[in-house]
């Protein structure tokens, strides 16, 4: 077990990242006390009846009290507005944190929110299931999985050692941690997680809109990869709604490039051009075989991170 890293942890939020955070930092032993700050009675209800948090509130002030982390597990709109709400509670010289999907407008709703004698280290896990809620978390969740920190362009020796603080945390809960540009993450993100999604959604949409083919059809006959893929599209659609919004430079940048492949490649299978859809397949099939090449090694890092698999 690791040493204890945060002698008092608030999470503003508690869905599936959030309790997954708790879970897995109290089984860690990185964190002491835990407070929880939630908008919903209900979601309140549960994480009282679950028992992972020493604090239950419906306000951000008081979880935030006396908190050295405080990380904040909204949807990305609503993180300027929750951390405004603890503006006037923050523990001089704590580190703030948040698991969104998107950084660049996190970071600065966070910058503007908070006072300066805080340490802001955006963050998001690159982990998650279709599932939400405080039921749907738990601890190996971040396991041999990539935490990406998007630290503000500081290189003072208190930001530089509270960045190594909260890497020693995010380690401590099994994962591998990365440093990246804001801006280039939200690209990256936006190739990797965004543009999928918003295909996984729109692939469901376009099968139940079929008047030709019954919904039940569709999940009798759809044979894995369709399963699979379309699986994302249960995800949080409050959470999703945000990340589009909050990223749509990145993802209409990357929307706009996929959709003039696919047209080309609707004009292949029009016209039967046959050798260019081999062509296409074999080359998309060897870049797939590098990608998993590439992210099995880096699944044993070079800093000794890796402690399974989510």
């Amino acid at each position: 077990m690791a040493p204890l890293i945060y002698p008092r942890m608030a999470v503003i939020g508690c869905g599936l990242i959030g309790s997954s955070v708790i879970r897995a930092a109290r089984e860690a032993g990185v964190v002491g006390e835990v407070a929880v700050a939630d908008a919903s009675p209900l979601a309140r209800e549960r994480i009282t009846a679950l028992s992972f948090a020493d604090q239950v509130t419906a306000d951000p002030a008081e979880a935030v009290a006396n908190a050295d982390l405080v990380v904040f597990a909204v949807p990305v709109m609503a993180m300027g507005e929750a951390a405004r709400q603890a503006t006037a509670a923050f523990k001089p010289g704590a580190t703030v944190t948040d698991v969104g999907s998107v950084k660049a407008a996190v970071a600065e709703a966070l910058a503007e929110a908070v006072p300066e004698t805080l340490f802001v280290i955006p963050g998001h896990p690159i982990a998650g299931t279709e599932q939400s809620g405080p039921d749907a978390g738990f601890a190996e969740l971040f396991q041999n999985r990539w935490i990406i920190l998007t630290p503000q362009p500081r290189q003072d020796a208190p930001y530089r050692k509270a960045v190594e603080r909260l890497t020693q945390f995010w380690t401590a809960l099994g994962s591998n941690v990365d440093e990246m540009d804001e801006r280039h993450h939200d690209l990256v993100l936006a190739v990797t997680s965004h543009l999928p999604h918003l295909i996984a959604y729109n692939i469901v949409g376009t099968a139940a809109d079929l008047e030709e083919v019954t919904q039940a059809e569709v999940m009798k006959y759809s044979a894995g990869g369709f399963r699979d893929f379309t699986r994302i599209a249960a995800s949080d659609p409050t959470m999703w709604r945000d990340v589009f919004l909050a990223n749509r430079e990145a993802v209409l940048e990357i929307l706009g490039r996929f959709t003039e492949d696919l047209q080309a490649l609707s004009r292949a299978i029009r016209w039967g051009e046959g050798d260019k859809l081999f062509e296409l397949f074999s080359r998309t099939r060897e870049i797939r075989r590098d990608i998993i090449s590439a992210g099995q090694e880096s699944a044993e890092p070079n800093f000794g991170r890796d402690r399974g698999k989510h």
